[in-house]
């Protein structure tokens, strides 16, 4: 058979998975990418049987079961590494993660934030951005760095902030918008096309990402 020579993938998720089946619907269409493994801190996550339904392995590490972070992170990374990625795709995974788990995989971690970063880093980005009276909200695809939501973005994409909006409004629009481009940036990496640098900026097609990528 083959060599397969598509990109191994572990994607970490807490919750529904949406991004999770954007892409598997991507790595069905072609994407160069295999998803190895989904892992969730939690057993109720939805985005598990969106795997389990895929025959993509689904395993839980529950938080819970641990006294602190760094114990958690240090069995969480020997689980990935059972899976030996290319690439960790956190999917909505709702922890923070410690400096040491990140380190471990520098420049081979991206994530997806629903606000066009730097603007509202963390929680609730949705609903600070109608309360503070923005007219442009979006998403973006940044590198993990230790930074929380602060490493260096590749891709964003922009919603308009419309005056009938509430929360759950927006929060959908953005949605779909995260779903076109984490598969894009995911497939650019998979494909060798982008890489983090030695000088901490996103590389693309051999030329520095001086400021993030945007579509509308």
């Amino acid at each position: 058979m083959p060599e397969d020579k598509r990109l191994q993938i572990v994607t970490l998720i807490s919750g529904g998975g949406s991004n999770l089946q954007a892409l598997i619907d991507a790595q069905r269409q072609g994407l160069p990418i295999r998803i190895a493994a989904v892992i969730s801190n939690r057993a109720d996550a939805l985005g598990l049987e969106r795997a389990r339904r895929h025959g993509i392995p689904a395993e839980i590490l529950s938080h819970g079961d641990y006294p602190d972070r760094n114990a958690y992170d240090a069995d969480l990374k020997c689980l990935i590494d059972r899976y030996d990625p290319g690439l960790v795709i956190l999917a909505g995974f709702m922890r923070i993660l410690t400096p040491e788990f990140v380190t471990h995989y520098h420049g081979r971690m991206l994530n997806i934030h629903p606000s066009l970063l730097p603007k509202f880093r963390g929680l609730h980005t949705h609903q600070r951005a109608l309360d503070t009276g923005e007219t442009r909200h979006g998403a973006s695809v940044h590198f993990v760095t230790a930074e929380l939501d602060g490493g260096p973005v590749v891709l964003q994409a922009e919603v308009p902030v419309l005056p009938q909006d509430d929360n759950a409004r927006l929060a959908a629009r953005v949605l779909e918008q995260e779903h076109r481009i984490y598969p894009t940036v995911v497939g650019w990496f998979a494909e060798g096309r982008l890489r983090l640098g030695e000088d901490g900026r996103p590389w693309l097609d051999g030329e520095p990402i001086e400021k993030p990528f945007f579509i509308k």
